[in-house]
């Protein structure tokens, strides 16, 4: 997407001068410029952004702020004015700047839709284009009422995730640190109680262990480092990425469950944009690349194509093999009936409700694992220590 700044006159003559609009070309851009009635004297493409600050909105922000556009809209301020209040009540420089360039380009005439494209990267495709069909349709004040539910959900779920998290995290720092306590603190005290005799086998090992973890500590947090900026590259290599998001969707025991939060997002969205008029093969485009996922995102390249060629939706997304049975029957009942929008809705709300049980067994699968983990650092401890204490105590009697 390109942004060209350009110089036009209206209809009744009025100049608009330095205004923006994003376009895939300039056929594209002129295109635009005649739907809107202008006339167009001078243009010029431009790839710099008028802001030196680029704030990607979080899904907190979105929900905030797509509830302050729907009070504004239905009580019947017109969009200049809204945008023009959002700008101020930001409380962050950053989103006040973003807004305060959106209110701008509207103000001059731009559509919404086009001035948030023109701030890159700020708002996510999905709003973008569900924005765009409210325009089109004549019902921007409905479309925001529906993006402020899906990021209002979207929060209160990425919330539960995060909370549901906190005690297996915690649980993690408190079992690193009973490891490092028990091998920098108490084993040395330990250490002149036994002699050359007993440093052998496990006890020495251990004991060895010991003395690297604080002369070398060093090495220890450096190569955690290592390992954590290892994985982050290898992640953004595509081929492993995709290893690792088919894992997550395939994984035995967490495998099903992440793809029952993955469903419910995907219903949601998917529901959000059809509903809106936008076309179901770019609702199928914008709706799997949400998840975030590259094997999801992937196999469905082929549901788009055979959907374009006159295939079901439902027996396209059923040779993915991603989603369960029971979501695939619902899909296709909702072609069968004509009512797909409304039973995906439903189907989303059902979905999120069995996502909030996954994440809780997902949790409930760490924690053991971190238990496990301390019981066995503790448990090599004593097998080391104590039949060394033993002994020593033995010849000492002797």
């Amino acid at each position: 997407m390109k942004t060209f700044v350009y110089t036009a006159t209206d209809v009744q003559g009025n100049t608009i001068k330095n205004a923006r609009m994003s376009a895939e070309n300039v056929n594209d851009f002129l295109d635009k410029i005649n739907e809107k009635g202008l006339f167009c004297s001078s243009y010029k493409e431009t790839n710099a952004r008028k802001s030196n600050t680029l704030h990607k909105f979080k899904t907190k922000e979105l929900s905030y702020n797509c509830r302050q556009l729907s009070a504004m809209l239905t009580s019947g301020l017109t969009l200049v004015r809204t945008l023009d209040i959002l700008a101020k009540e930001q409380t962050k420089p950053a989103p006040r700047q973003v807004f305060q360039e959106i209110y701008e380009e509207v103000q001059k005439g731009q559509s919404f839709s086009e001035a948030l494209k023109m701030q890159q990267g700020a708002f996510p495709s999905f709003m973008v284009s569900m924005i765009q069909a409210g325009e089109s349709s004549g019902s921007l004040d409905v479309i925001i009422q529906r993006l402020e539910s899906h990021y209002d959900k979207e929060n209160k779920l990425n919330n539960k995730i995060k909370g549901a998290m906190m005690y297996p995290i915690i649980l993690a720092v408190l079992c690193v640190g009973i490891v490092v306590a028990l091998f920098t603190f108490i084993m040395p005290t330990f250490k002149d109680l036994l002699t050359e005799e007993d440093m052998k086998g496990l006890t020495g090992f251990l004991f060895a262990f010991s003395d690297s973890l604080i002369q070398r500590w060093y090495i220890y947090i450096g190569t955690v480092i290592a390992i954590v900026l290892v994985i982050t590259y290898l992640l953004k290599v595509e081929t492993v990425r995709f290893k690792f998001d088919r894992l997550l969707c395939k994984g035995p025991g967490f495998g099903k469950l992440i793809t029952k939060i993955y469903t419910g997002r995907f219903a949601r969205c998917l529901s959000s944009l059809y509903s809106s008029g936008i076309p179901m093969v770019e609702a199928l485009e914008r709706s799997s690349a949400i998840l975030n996922n590259s094997f999801i995102e992937k196999a469905f390249i082929n549901v788009v194509d055979e959907v374009k060629q006159g295939e079901t939706l439902s027996s396209s997304i059923q040779r993915t093999g991603i989603f369960e049975s029971i979501f695939v029957s619902i899909i296709y009942v909702g072609e069968e009936s004509g009512a797909l929008d409304t039973i995906l809705e439903k189907t989303a709300a059902f979905y999120e409700e069995e996502a909030e049980e996954a994440i809780q067994r997902l949790v409930g699968m760490i924690e053991p694992i971190m238990i496990i983990i301390m019981g066995v650092a503790v448990l090599l401890v004593i097998a080391g220590i104590l039949p060394a204490l033993y002994n020593g105590m033995g010849n000492i009697a002797r």
